[in-house]
């Protein structure tokens, strides 16, 4: 759950390119990859470097043949001409043949989500046109990087603080004081970060919306493109707007994935969206229960810190755990096993907080925190009342960093394009919800909008038949496609899973599944032994066993590559008839035992017995 989580979170993110529980909640935080050189594109296929601003480098991450990285220079506020920044690009050529001439160009949302993650999805989408993903200024890839630790560390100290510290908060009094207090944590921290970036000679007033417009419409020249076609997700479809404001002769359409439309206030709805999100899925009425289980009794969870790393125990409380959730259902996977996590938890079983918990620390660590908050506190948090309080930590967080900014809000950008836009939601958002984005949609003039049954956040990145929609949407703007997708085959039935965190843990300590492995072993031993023998009871035991461990093998093995994330709360629901065969593997042994008492039978015999003991007291 948690490592595709991540992978999710890494191309648009509110709050991990296949989403864990990643990419503040970030739906986008792609996990890190090994840099690697792309292969040269040659001159005669190459898009053209018109004015020399752009320069090529070795590509930052693994990327697909026929790809070549860049940097465009650009001024940090063009405004105020003088410092410049480089923005990092990379372009995957379109290979011989039928090469359409309009490119696509694509911007992952975030704010400060990785734009080049995605290029192995693009380019399987766009086989027949140059792709061409850009990066936001003061992203990871770009130069300067704005990466704020010390933001980080403040929001992992909501979950940190040792339980001395954090007396059960039973009382509006104290849960006001622990807001305070974690609102005076997040501005000192905000300061400390902003103070070191300024004499890094960082002006933030040069990050926001408009002038990373810009920067996609400067890139356009720089590669010598006549037009091309506009791809934004999540905080990103603002930037795309902008830029078909801002360059309407070059945009032949826009795709806005998750569209998070000016004027959205998405920190005044994110409780109502993330209430939204529960109630589609079924589960409301219980998480509610759960959340005020914990705000009486927070729990406490084992984990490890992500930016200093080594152990502890966080306390997580029913508003810090609704927070998480509002982070962990960008994931369409996390989206479908949701209702068993929460009838899970609803059963006490806190011990499923575990892998949420990991994935939140993941994702706030690698949020590049300095470019989020210098465009959510131009662009976003002005235009929002935060009344009443929010309850959610990480929306109260964003509004202490801003209040200690006093950066000026910028102007909206509240663009119209004439060209054709293709507009997805996903079902189960609680970032940019399908119904605001319906709304906004139908303000535009020539724009269609389709909602995606069990999708949530970024839409293209979990749903094949949304990938094939845009593209033909791309080919075509002019037609549209009226055939609904098939029910996502993530989705969990009831009976799916049974419900249980082991495979997490294992997942983390591979030496905990050491019974499992041990009688495995013994089992196939005992099969072996009886069969060359002619003992039948032991030969059948071992053959149960065998069968049991086996069935078991593949049956996970089936779940996790149907939904990443539903091994983080359970196993296979085939996981209760499959364990009466272990059972009668057991029965068998000890049965084999009466006529064979040495030593190997014997080993068998306690074997089998522990097994089962660990089984139905841990695993289970």
């Amino acid at each position: 759950m948690i490592s595709r989580v991540v992978l999710a979170l890494a191309l648009t993110a509110p709050p991990a390119m296949n989403p864990a529980m990643n990419p503040a909640m970030d739906p986008t935080v792609s996990p890190t990859v090994s840099p690697t050189v792309s292969p040269t594109v040659s001159p005669a296929v190459s898009p053209t470097l018109s004015s020399g601003t752009a320069a090529r480098h070795p590509c930052p991450v693994a990327m697909p043949p026929r790809t070549t990285c860049g940097f465009l220079e650009v001024p940090e506020r063009r405004d105020a001409p003088g410092r410049t920044v480089k923005v990092a690009y990379a372009v995957r050529v379109a290979g011989a043949g039928d090469r359409e001439t309009d490119p696509v160009v694509f911007m992952g949302g975030g704010p400060g989500s990785a734009s080049m993650d995605a290029m192995s999805v693009l380019s399987a989408m766009f086989p027949d046109r140059d792709v061409v993903t850009v990066e936001q200024r003061g992203g990871r890839h770009s130069e300067p990087s704005l990466g704020c630790p010390e933001t980080a560390q403040a929001l992992l100290g909501q979950l940190r603080r040792p339980a001395a510290d954090r007396t059960a908060d039973r009382t509006a009094d104290r849960a006001t004081d622990r807001a305070a207090d974690m609102a005076a944590d997040m501005a000192a921290a905000a300061v400390r970060c902003r103070d070191r970036l300024q004499e890094e000679g960082v002006d933030l007033r040069g990050y926001r919306t408009r002038e990373i417009a810009a920067d996609v419409v400067a890139l356009r020249e720089e590669l010598g493109y006549d037009a091309w076609h506009l791809f934004g997700v999540g905080s990103s479809t603002r930037v795309m707007l902008g830029v078909a404001a801002a360059d309407p002769g070059g945009v032949r359409s826009a795709v806005l994935d998750s569209f998070l439309h000016t004027g959205a206030r998405r920190y005044d709805g994110a409780d109502r969206d993330l209430g939204g999100a529960l109630a589609a899925l079924g589960v409301g009425e219980r998480f509610a229960a759960v959340r005020a289980r914990l705000n009486a009794s927070p729990a406490r969870v084992p984990t490890t810190d992500p930016v200093l790393g080594g152990a502890f125990t966080a306390r997580v409380t029913g508003d810090d755990l609704a927070a998480i959730m509002a982070g962990a259902l960008l994931d369409a996977d996390v989206a479908a096993v949701a209702p068993a996590l929460v009838g899970g938890l609803a059963e006490g079983r806190d011990e499923l907080l575990r892998p949420l918990v990991d994935a939140a620390g993941e994702r706030l660590a690698a949020r590049v925190w300095g470019l989020y908050h210098a465009v959510q506190c131009q662009d976003e948090v002005p235009f929002n009342t935060f009344t009443p309080k929010s309850r959610l930590f990480t929306i109260n967080a964003d509004k202490a960093v801003c209040d200690a900014w006093q950066v000026s809000r910028s102007e909206p950008v509240n663009a119209s394009p004439s060209t054709p836009v293709y507009v997805l939601g996903g079902r189960y958002d609680t970032a940019a919800p399908a119904a605001t984005a319906r709304s906004a949609a139908q303000a535009l003039p020539d724009a269609r909008f389709e909602e995606f049954a069990g999708a949530s956040h970024a839409v293209f990145l979990t749903s094949a038949c949304a990938r094939g929609k845009i593209a033909a949407f791309v080919a075509d703007p002019a037609t549209a496609s009226t055939a609904p997708c098939a029910s996502p085959t993530t989705a969990t039935r009831p009976g799916d899973l049974h419900v249980t965190a082991a495979p997490y843990l294992i997942s983390r300590s591979p030496w905990l599944a050491a019974p499992f492995a041990a009688f495995a072993l013994a089992s196939l031993v005992q099969l072996v032994s009886g069969a060359l023998r002619g003992r039948a009871p032991a030969a059948f035991a071992g053959l149960a066993g065998v069968a049991f461990t086996g069935l078991m093998a593949q049956s996970t093995h089936t779940l996790a590559g149907t939904n990443g994330s539903a091994l983080a709360v359970g196993v296979p629901g085939t996981t209760g008839p499959y364990t009466s065969i272990a059972v009668a593997s057991a029965v068998l042994t000890a049965g084999a035992l009466l006529h064979d008492r040495r030593w190997p039978q014997i080993a068998t015999t306690v074997i089998g017995a522990g097994f089962l003991i660990w089984w139905f007291t841990w695993f289970l």
